[in-house]
């Protein structure tokens, strides 16, 4: 093991140990740091150098990987640096890295109508199109993420419409269940022959219940939905594309940012900060409603 690799184990330990990141968390740190150190071929600490990162990120972007794919990479290796400069260990300051600047027009949501196609989409008569029909609602009303959603358990209050979820870094919140997801939810659960403790259970194509859905089953029956509903780009419509809408939904609405921080589970208010600018959009609507009224 080369004095990378260990001290890159010993990163990884810290974070999910330590630091109580998700398994997936890790997982994906751990996917960039080695791509970076196998496509640089680094062996000590001093090889990690402005010039290799700089290199790699040229690499990168010659493989068209958008750019906020490109930043994870990078956010990656300066929190890496940040840990080994905390410990006392000799290695490249972690502020001569320079984070990409990402396009917030990268961020992307559905139009309401197309919400509301989507949403409809499903065909109720069928158990499949219940439990899909479910998801999709929960999806949109609460804004959680993939991994969130596939983990709730069965025996919820839908009398309350109030979950408590185990969201990153292991934080519980609360998330709430609008009037029509509750009625989803509640149709779909009516006709479960089963006792699965899972709320959201994978199906054969016979229709026989498999277990615990999946992240994949997800974002395939989305997709699926998606194309069914008629939506433009359908093949790039994804769970998280109802959380961000979710987000810009309540801000349109009228929400204010705290909430909405705390309804996403974001530990930084410049993280939901992304959203904002996905609504300047009404703004031209209240100017062309409130301005110069009386030069008409």
């Amino acid at each position: 093991m080369s004095e990378i690799e260990k001290y890159l184990k010993e990163y990884l330990d810290y974070l999910e140990v330590e630091k109580n990141r998700s398994p997936k968390t890790r997982e994906n740190y751990e996917r960039y740091l080695k791509r970076f150190v196998a496509t640089m071929k680094l062996k000590t600490l001093g090889d990690i150098t402005e010039e290799s990162i700089r290199e790699f990120r040229v690499r990168l972007s010659h493989e068209n990987l958008k750019k906020i794919s490109q930043s994870y990479y990078v956010i990656a290796i300066r929190n890496f640096l940040k840990y080994l400069v905390r410990r006392g260990i000799k290695a490249l300051p972690p502020d001569r890295i320079e984070l990409p600047k990402v396009s917030r027009r990268d961020i992307e949501t559905l139009e309401y109508a197309e919400l509301e196609r989507l949403v409809a989409a499903p065909k109720t008569s069928t158990f499949r199109g219940l439990r899909d029909k479910a998801i999709l609602e929960t999806l949109f009303s609460t804004g959680l993420r993939l991994s969130e959603l596939c983990a709730l358990p069965r025996y919820i209050n839908l009398d309350r419409g109030e979950i408590t979820v185990r969201g990153k870094g292991d934080k519980l919140r609360i998330v709430f269940l609008s009037d029509t997801a509750k009625k989803a939810i509640k149709a779909y659960l009516e006709k479960r022959p089963d006792t699965d403790e899972a709320l959201f259970v994978s199906l054969s194509k016979k229709g026989k219940i498999i277990g615990r859905i999946t992240p994949r089953s997800v974002e395939r029956l989305v997709s699926y939905y998606a194309r069914a509903a008629g939506i433009a780009n359908a093949g790039k419509v994804h769970p998280h594309l109802l959380r961000h809408s979710f987000a810009t939904d309540l801000l349109i609405n009228g929400a204010d940012i705290r909430s909405v921080q705390a309804l996403l589970g974001h530990a930084n208010i410049s993280t939901t900060q992304i959203y904002t600018h996905l609504t300047n959009k009404e703004l031209r609507e209240v100017h062309k409603a409130f301005h110069g009224r009386r030069r008409k």
